[in-house]
């Protein structure tokens, strides 16, 4: 435990480092495995520090860090302060891809439908055999080898793990539960990226713009709104509309004499049939 002194060291320390940093952030650590906490900071270090202690001391150390108080508001139980010379979107999109599968335990919610697959396992034959059919799950024992016969999903979205199914799940090594370091705000260079902001990738970002332009283009082309985009399927469409009234009206000319000529041999033909 630290003394009064040295928590003043520390705090000080700590505040001169974040009005330095390029980028500061707090993310939430509560409940993450060491393992994944000790991982990030090798994937990012020389880049990339994190500042963990009480939280008393956290929020003492964030009233040196531009918009502090926001940042403070992301100190809930467990947290830590990140500062770093890294690009925001590159830092959080690096903590996404550390992130690791975790066992399921009783009583939590499934995030997504959990589901076991069927074909052959590694497990050997005995007990949890057994303990795989209380989960509900479809077993048999073919050539001294213990088989899933279907598919199944054993947890529905939302709804809670029970010992068995965890238990089972274990025995399967299916781990349904996502460990990530996600940080709740970053603010760099004067400008707030908040979990939202972060999440945004270019391929949503792509998605969501041909989207907006199908439906744009749409719209213009009901209006019969004339742009670059829209031209050539107006003309099209103008110059079938033309035909067509021209057949329908019988006006003899150059673009539809054909269809009339064709229009007229048909029911010549259906006349001489009756």
């Amino acid at each position: 435990m630290l003394t009064k002194s040295e928590k003043i060291k520390f705090v000080e320390a700590n505040k001169k480092a974040i009005k330095s940093a390029k980028l500061v952030g707090v993310v939430n650590t509560n409940g993450l495995p060491d393992r994944l906490l000790q991982s990030m900071k090798n994937r990012t270090r020389g880049s990339t520090r994190f500042i963990m202690g009480r939280k008393t001391l956290l929020l003492k150390i964030l009233e040196a860090a531009p918009d502090g108080k926001a940042l403070s508001e992301g100190v809930t139980g467990t947290s830590a302060i990140i500062i770093s010379d890294a690009d925001p979107f590159e830092l959080y999109n690096e903590f996404r891809s550390g992130a690791i599968k975790l066992a399921a335990k009783p009583g939590q919610i499934a995030p997504e439908d959990v589901e076991v697959k069927a074909g052959e396992t590694s497990i050997m034959p005995g007990q949890t055999v057994t303990e795989l059919k209380s989960a509900g799950i479809d077993v048999q024992i073919q050539k001294g080898k213990v088989v899933i016969a279907k598919d199944k999903v054993i947890v529905k979205k939302g709804a809670q793990i029970s010992p068995s199914v965890a238990k089972a799940l274990r025995i399967l090594d299916v781990m349904p539960f996502n460990a990530v370091l996600d940080p709740s705000m970053l603010i760099s260079g004067g400008i707030t990226f908040t979990r939202a902001a972060l999440s945004i990738t270019r391929d949503s970002v792509m998605a969501d713009m041909s989207k907006a332009f199908s439906g744009a283009l749409s719209i213009a082309l009901q209006c019969n709104i004339v742009n670059q985009y829209t031209i050539n399927s107006l003309i099209t469409k103008a110059y079938n509309s033309a035909v067509c009234l021209g057949v329908e009206a019988k006006i003899y000319d150059s673009g539809i004499i054909e269809l009339l000529i064709s229009g007229a041999v048909s029911s010549a033909t259906a006349l001489n049939k009756q």
